[in-house]
């Protein structure tokens, strides 16, 4: 590799990285080879005018082929905030609004802003969110150059989602100021090890647990864990390739085909909780502003509990906030963990933890010191922008300088509903999972929890019925739920229809059901009722891991044709609060801004 070559790489596109994998050297060195004959981008404004008129939109891109760099350096303190880049499922929108909160509260306070985000369908790379934007993929070098060329003071990789996380370590190591929660707790909280030996040290429960770099490994941690386990990946996005197995055959199918495991990329195994329920914790701090540990303050923004029991990706459970059905001791043991993990890891800004409660006992999921997809809509509930709040604490301020010191308790339920884009994509199983498929979210506002959830059916696309028939259809594992579930819809006036199992259950239960046959059996069976409107409710539970070709053809169909349905048994609970909520009084409609 020689100076011209160097140079042609590089106006080519090739990152430092590539360059480094094609000639067997580190990034790093690639990086003082380019440096030491002084190749480094050049940045050039977007003619947002198209030459029509003068443009003022300080839009920059970078390029190495010779010519003017456009930037105009300014002696403010500099801030650059790091965006989520492209959105996928697992890193979405919510993302975005704490980068453009972010901007918005530091322009305030007197800061220039520097917005670096790949993609340009978002509000973070409109034309009026920050003094300045770069259109630059979110890696380490790309990063750096715009760290080193526009002179910051700081830069925050906690309001990005994973995708900027990964990068605080390696931006600290080059000499950035990563402001806010430092990259060393973020580690600490991503690495099973590390957070292990914290909940130790603070006397907090988590799931028994361990970790697996081959498929031999994985099978001894799960006899001793016993199953079903919950497996996945360690630094993933949205849940990716996290699945619950109940069998060592399953978990060897798990092994050989979803992950590739070795001792750099680990596999965790953790023991499935099962009937415990889960609840999200989005908290605001400002320990690591101060020297001392126990100084500081520390405010629960909100505590959402899962409609669905734990299992499901929190982006898409449904939420309700605040909790409605955890005992008061558990709640406050929450605080306290909360409390106790924020002052360990001196958090600087936004912390999201994950819990799940079983038989009374609490246990850590995980620890997340950056900003969640729940904040905007904790943010909305309580009437605080905790992203803003969060930025100006990175920066220095502290809560009480703020005046936010006190949790805010709504004297009114706040529901959040997941919308999937299943109606798209016809004969896939919709089942929700630890893997997010979620690309959106709603949310329903109202002094009745039931009328909360009902509304937040209808912003879903799919509002809940008030008269006709509900069918119902369940595995073996909750067919001693079933009747219970079924009696409040009898209560609400609604016909039940069913197939063998689960009529049988629920006839022997005192329930008056239309018996219909199964697919294979004959017709009309559910699919025809379906398709000809005669059914307006649908509860279907998965049979265990491997869900049967007719289940998901009746789920699939229950899509097509625009049938609400349920596929737990907690989630038609909260149904049923919403019908009999609208049956007795409808619903009334008032602004976020009322509710405040």
């Amino acid at each position: 590799m020689n100076s011209e070559l160097l140079a042609k790489a590089k106006s080519l596109g090739f990152s430092d990285r590539q360059i480094a994998h094609l000639t067997g050297r580190t990034e790093d060195e690639v990086r003082a080879m380019r440096r030491k004959l002084g190749l480094v981008p050049s940045y050039r404004l977007v003619d947002t005018c198209a030459a029509e008129f003068e443009a003022y939109t300080p839009y920059y891109y970078s390029t190495y082929d010779r010519g003017d760099d456009e930037v105009i350096r300014s002696d403010r303190r500099k801030v650059m905030i790091l965006g989520g880049g492209p959105n996928r499922i697992g890193q979405g929108i919510e993302f975005d609004y704490c980068c453009v909160h972010a901007a918005f509260a530091l322009k305030e306070d007197g800061f220039e802003t520097l917005m670096v985000n790949s993609n340009p369908e978002t509000v973070s790379t409109d034309y009026d969110t920050s003094d300045k934007l770069y259109f630059e993929p979110l890696t380490l070098e790309d990063v750096l150059h715009i760290y080193e060329r526009e002179g910051c003071w700081g830069a925050i990789a906690q309001f990005g989602g994973q995708t900027p996380l990964n990068l605080a370590l390696g931006l600290q190591r080059n000499g950035v100021n990563i402001i806010g929660t430092s990259p060393q707790s973020i580690e600490v909280a991503e690495d099973r090890k590390l957070f292990a030996a914290m909940l130790d040290r603070l006397s907090i429960p988590q799931p028994p647990n361990g970790i697996a770099t081959n498929e031999a490994e994985a099978l001894v941690i799960a006899k001793r864990l016993g199953y079903p386990v919950l497996v996945r990946p360690s630094f993933v996005l949205g849940g990716r390739a996290m699945q619950i197995v109940f069998s060592d055959a399953e978990l060897q199918h798990y092994m050989r085909f979803a992950v590739e495991a070795s001792p750099e990329r680990p596999v965790l195994v953790d023991k499935f909780l099962e009937d415990a329920i889960e609840v999200d914790v989005d908290c605001i701090a400002d320990v690591g502003n101060f020297p001392d540990a126990n100084q500081g303050t520390i405010v629960i923004g909100g505590m959402l509990e899962h409609i669905e029991f734990a299992g499901v990706h929190s982006g898409d459970a449904a939420m309700v906030l605040p909790p409605h059905n955890l005992a008061a001791e558990s709640i406050e043991t929450i605080r306290q963990y909360t409390h106790a993990m924020a002052r360990e890891l001196r958090v600087s800004g936004l912390m999201n933890v994950q819990y799940a409660v079983q038989n009374g006992r609490v246990y850590v999921l995980e620890v997340n010191p950056r900003a969640s997809r729940t904040v905007p809509f904790v943010s909305k509930a309580i009437g605080v922008p905790l992203a803003k709040m969060a930025a100006r604490v990175m920066a220095g301020k502290s809560l009480r300088d703020l005046g936010f010191t006190q949790e805010i308790w709504p004297a009114y339920w706040a529901v959040k509903e997941s919308v999937f884009p299943f109606n798209k994509f016809l004969g896939q199983d919709i089942i929700l999972s630890p893997e997010m498929r979620s690309t959106g979210e709603v949310m329903g506002l109202d002094a009745d929890l039931g009328v909360a959830y009902a509304k937040s059916q209808m912003a879903a696309n799919s509002p809940l019925p008030l008269k006709g028939r509900v069918f119902i259809s369940v595995s073996d594992a909750h067919k001693p739920q079933v009747a219970e579930v079924a009696r409040l819809f009898v209560d609400l006036g609604f016909e039940l229809i069913s197939t063998g199992g689960t009529a049988a259950v629920l006839e022997a239960a005192g329930h008056k059901v239309q018996r219909i046959p199964k697919l294979n059996e004959g017709r009309p069976n559910a699919i025809d009722f379906l398709k000809n409107k005669e059914i307006q409710f649908v509860i279907n539970t998965p049979s265990g891991a491997n869900p049967r070709a007719d289940e998901i053809r009746i789920r699939s169909t229950a899509v097509m044709t625009g049938t609400p349905i349920m596929t737990t048994l907690s989630g038609a609970r909260a149904a049923a609060l919403g019908i009999a909520a609208l049956q007795r009084h409808g619903y009334q409609v008032r602004t976020v801004q009322e509710y405040h």
